[in-house]
């Protein structure tokens, strides 16, 4: 096994460690597979009682998956690039279902892949350096790994406006909605993980060290969120942004408008419809969503923009929000020709 991810049974806690701190311990493949075995392992192991997944390092939990990954294997002519995707969202849902409490200790970046293997957790622990994000529209991606069922479910449409503009938030922003279940600060955590080897007690122990989050600059803004990102359309979300007499307003609109368009299009249809899906429903929509995705331009424009060339200024294909309608976005929704993720 890959030192890319490390397992320790240490008294009653499974530990899970994120061991690419160079690579602010994104997930590729392998850490993926392992992972989704380890968890099968302790789940039949009575003396682990509780899992509990950490990052290694400062900088971050995990800020993604290894998306460089697959655009180097779409540029080699590889197949199979919705493999890495289809495992990814089997172990989301294996984490969202598992028997027994799955602790995600954050300290530090938390977005996309890494979001998906800590939201879904029973307990999800954020420090004072916490900082999440669903930055995947600024990629010609869409929020995936679980998105679809956590980001419509948080209050006052305030999961809309991070799906559309990659909103970034912090400790009390991610308390206050329900991305985290406690607090407490990057000081405590080693006696915390301590106590979670001892004790049985997950909620006592994360309780003992819990620590007040400051108020959220997020939640304050909840209303204003809500009367725009509950708007009907994306073009109507985009009147309310540019109507908004809060500069607040005209900097989200110029970053949405920065993204991709099919991005921003998509991920507001999937707002919608995982409002009304089970959680199985929503991993088999992010499935489809995905499968199309790989087939198309404007992802591997954006990996190249960001990561590859570094140039920041990706050609989006279309490049206007306007010229994206229901025709474009249907096929995404389809089930694709290798059939749906396959989820009990």
């Amino acid at each position: 096994m890959s030192d890319d991810i490390l397992f320790e049974q240490r008294g009653a806690a499974g530990f899970v460690t994120l061991n690419r701190p160079k690579a602010l311990n994104a997930l590729n493949h392998g850490m993926v597979k392992a992972l989704t075995r380890q968890l099968a392992e302790w789940a039949g192991n009575d003396g682990v009682r509780h899992v509990v997944i950490r990052g290694e390092g400062e900088k971050a939990f995990c800020a993604g998956g290894d998306i460089r990954s697959i655009y180097d294997a779409r540029m080699a002519g590889e197949s199979g690039l919705t493999d890495f995707f289809h495992d990814e969202y089997l172990l989301n849902a294996r984490i969202k279902t598992y028997p027994k409490p799955y602790v995600s200790l954050i300290d530090g970046i938390v977005m996309g892949g890494g979001v998906g293997v800590s939201v879904h957790g029973s307990h999800r622990v954020g420090t004072e350096n916490t900082m999440f994000a669903m930055p995947e529209t600024g990629i010609g991606f869409f929020p995936d790994v679980g998105g679809t069922w956590f980001l419509p479910r948080m209050p006052k449409a305030t999961g809309i406006y991070c799906a559309l503009s990659a909103g970034r938030l912090k400790q009390g922003d991610a308390i206050e909605t329900g991305v985290l279940t406690h607090t407490t600060a990057r000081g405590c955590l080693p006696a915390l993980e301590e106590a979670l080897v001892e004790t049985d007690d997950v909620g006592a122990a994360l309780g003992a060290f819990h620590v007040d989050a400051a108020p959220s600059e997020l939640m304050a803004r909840a209303d204003l969120i809500e009367e725009i990102f509950s708007a009907p359309t994306v073009a109507e979300v985009m009147r309310r942004l540019d109507a908004c007499e809060d500069p607040w307003g005209g900097k989200v609109a110029a970053g949405i408008r920065s993204k991709s368009p099919t991005s921003v299009h998509l991920a507001f249809e999937q707002m919608q419809r995982g409002a009304r899906l089970d959680f199985a429903g929503c991993m088999r929509l992010e499935y489809r969503i995905v499968t199309k995705i790989l087939e198309g331009h404007d992802f591997f424009e954006g990996v190249r923009a960001l990561l590859v060339d570094k140039d920041q200024a990706p050609k989006w294909q279309p490049d206007r929000l306007d010229q994206i309608g229901g025709t474009v976005l249907a096929p995404y929704f389809e089930e694709p020709a290798s059939g749906d993720l396959p989820l009990d």
